[in-house]
């Protein structure tokens, strides 16, 4: 019985040993003093400038454009892309700048029984090539759903979601387009990419 509680304790203090190694070695990684606040305020000032996206997220600090519309909608288009797979991907941000709840529009769904059938979209945008003579809809899958942010009624004062929008490709030589919205001032932007 002797030799059976001898072998327990000497476990015992190898498993004491081990855990006082490691949270001293937790510890010595963890920094010390000052050095805790430095990442949090780094991450509080990042949330603080919520509408200043950060250089590595590869989208520009001034928006392309700024399109006021009615009930103190602010659409902010954000860049516009083209891709290799000849589509033209325009990203922004619907913000309701009023101080009362805004209803979106229907007219921004657009005129077609197709589109307006899977509830509200941006679907009535359209892109304008002036060079190439050419207007640009708003491309749809194979169920005629449109290729853009859908499933939004309401935006509560102050709110704001990402939006996208996608378009056939104008060709490779136009690289502005004036951006069209229904209930929107109109705007060109350049296409990059």
């Amino acid at each position: 019985m002797n030799t059976r509680f001898t072998v327990k304790a000497r476990k015992g203090t190898v498993v004491l040993a081990v855990v006082a190694g490691l949270a001293l070695g937790t510890a010595a990684c963890g920094g010390g003093g000052g050095d805790d606040k430095k990442p949090q305020s780094s991450s509080s000032a990042s949330k603080a400038g919520g509408s200043q996206p950060e250089a590595q997220e590869g989208e520009s600090e001034a928006p392309l454009a700024e399109l006021k519309g009615p009930s103190g909608l602010l659409l902010q288009v954000t860049s516009a892309v083209r891709d290799s797979g000849g589509f033209v991907t325009v990203n922004g941000q619907l913000k309701n700048d009023g101080s009362e709840v805004a209803v979106i529009p229907l007219e921004l769904s657009g005129n077609e029984t197709e589109i307006m059938n899977n509830g509200r979209s941006l679907g009535g945008a359209t892109l304008v090539d002036s060079k190439s003579k050419k207007r640009y809809y708003v491309l749809r899958d194979t169920e005629g759903r449109p290729l853009t942010t859908t499933g939004f009624s309401t935006l509560k004062a102050g709110e704001s979601i990402d939006v996208f929008l996608q378009f056939p490709a104008p060709p490779a030589g136009s690289t502005e387009v004036t951006f069209q919205l229904p209930l929107f001032p109109s705007a060109v932007i350049k296409i990059s990419g």
